[in-house]
């Protein structure tokens, strides 16, 4: 049987992610490149579609970037100096080829291809409304509501219709649109899910990550604001801001887990956020030790941060294994526990007789934490405290990461007394959402979070028409003024 590994399984999911780029040489290569770099956002499957000038080419495929587009042939085969990739971890929709991204149309106002970071909150209520209306669905990726709303947009332009498509959604979105003339980029307007823009050359380059910059070799000029929606194309790059200003709410995990250490977000590198983030924990919650050990990788900045500001020595007292893949064989439950130490195992020398304490970003299920505790234990740690680099995940995100439901979430169910008896170690804190903002240069706002932390506060900057409807609500899909 095929399975998610078990230190994978306790971890949010890390949505998608999107590049784009117009008016390079070979931009197909320049995408799979930039995807490769974007590969930890979503590791299920992957799709490219370019512009040749004359005719649009796709090549979509189950799996990582590597052994998909690093074959000539189908590079060749993407011919083209426009192009958009997508990296997927289904966060709506099935796991099936019918939804890999990009997505494609023929529409009236030419071809139209799309790669979405984010989740519609209202996509179901849309869907259903453009299905009494004859529209037929060919996947059930939320995406696809955004092709017939453009597609049936009475708008003259495809720029024109996609401002108006976007008006008649919510939740978090980052586009990239291809168009035979031109390449669209846009962010929602509370700018949940990130986006940036860059230059290759005389190119312009668009990620979710600043770190797909680097592989290319292209320079970050700067985030894409929030609700801003650009058009590139041969005579130039134009900025419009079509939606009604609103107060952003980035999200706020970008900086505890999801974006690549080596990325910068609103112009800040992550590894220092995480640094600070750790900083600021062992202040909120020292403790006697030893040792400061992180859970490799995504604890690693945080346990140096708290490793600095506690005066405590850091140690890789858990060695990770790089050649074991998000899924494993497991050949039978007899041997189905000896597939942690596959991908984790304890650095038995350096942990034995000390009092460790345990950095990690996050506990969603609780099953890594437990497992985690009681491998050190079993390599003769004195102690095992556990300290985690975000505040108690209590709530499920709507917003395009694939979070449990809310009874599977352990905060939600335990106070943090009960967690640390229920993953067995001899103490559990968490840093505070306030610690969080202050980490992040910020002070929080309770009336006025300046950041999505719906997952941490429950407080959901959008309206979530799917989860509470009883009734689909009315909703009007024809073009106004």
């Amino acid at each position: 049987m095929q399975t998610t590994h078990p230190f994978d399984d306790d971890k949010l999911r890390e949505e998608c992610g999107v590049f784009g780029v117009w008016g390079a040489d070979g931009a197909s290569s320049v995408v799979a490149l930039g995807l490769h770099a974007l590969q930890h956002r979503g590791q299920e499957a992957a799709g490219i579609v370019s512009h040749d000038g004359h005719n649009f080419h796709a090549h979509r495929a189950m799996g990582h970037v590597a052994g998909n587009f690093d074959r000539d042939d189908i590079i060749r085969k993407l011919s083209g100096s426009a192009a958009i990739g997508h990296v997927r971890y289904s966060t709506t929709g099935e796991t099936a080829l019918r939804n890999v991204q990009p997505l494609f149309a023929d529409l009236a106002t030419g071809g139209f291809a799309v790669a979405h970071n984010g989740n519609l909150s209202n996509a179901l209520t849309v869907r259903d409304k453009l299905i009494e209306r004859g529209s037929i669905f060919q996947s059930t990726s939320d995406t696809e509501v955004i092709i017939h709303l453009v597609a049936t947009s009475t708008k003259p332009t495809a720029v024109k219709r996609l401002k108006k498509a976007l008006k008649k959604v919510e939740g978090a979105y980052s586009l990239v649109c291809l168009l035979p003339d031109g390449l669209i980029a846009c962010r929602d307007p509370l700018g949940v899910r990130p986006l940036v823009m860059g230059k290759y050359n005389d190119a312009y380059v668009f990620a979710s990550e600043s770190v797909a910059f680097d592989v290319i070799g292209a320079d970050y000029i700067r985030d894409v604001e929030p609700g801003e929606l650009i058009v590139v194309n041969d005579d130039g790059l134009q900025s419009f801001h079509p939606f009604e200003e609103q107060r952003p709410r980035p999200c706020i995990f970008e900086h505890v887990y999801f974006s690549r250490p080596d990325s910068i977000i609103e112009g800040t590198s992550v590894y220092h956020t995480r640094k600070a983030i750790g900083a600021e924990l062992a202040r909120e919650a020292p403790v006697e030790a030893d040792l400061v050990v992180p859970v490799p990788d995504s604890g690693v900045p945080a346990a140096i941060g708290y490793s600095q500001a506690a005066d405590i020595p850091f140690e890789l007292g858990i060695i990770r294994s790089h050649y074991v893949g998000r899924t494993f064989i497991q050949p039978s439950d007899g041997v189905r526990h000896l597939g942690v130490k596959l991908k984790h195992n304890a650095n038995s020398a350096l942990i034995k007789g000390k009092r460790i304490v345990l950095i990690d970003d996050s506990i969603v299920r609780g099953t890594t934490s437990l497992k985690i505790v009681q491998m050190m234990r079993d390599a003769g740690a004195a102690e095992v405290h556990m300290r985690i680099a975000s505040p108690p995940t209590r709530h499920s995100c709507f917003y395009g990461v694939d979070t449990p439901r809310r009874e599977k979430l352990l905060a939600a169910q335990m106070d943090v007394e009960a967690m640390a008896k229920h993953i067995h170690a001899d103490s559990l804190a968490f840093i505070s959402l306030e610690g969080l903002y202050n980490a992040l240069g910020d002070h929080r706002d309770a009336a006025h979070p300046q950041r999505c932390d719906a997952c941490f506060s429950g407080d959901y900057p959008t309206s979530l028409t799917d989860r509470d409807r009883e009734e689909p609500e009315q909703l009007d899909l024809v073009d106004a003024d």
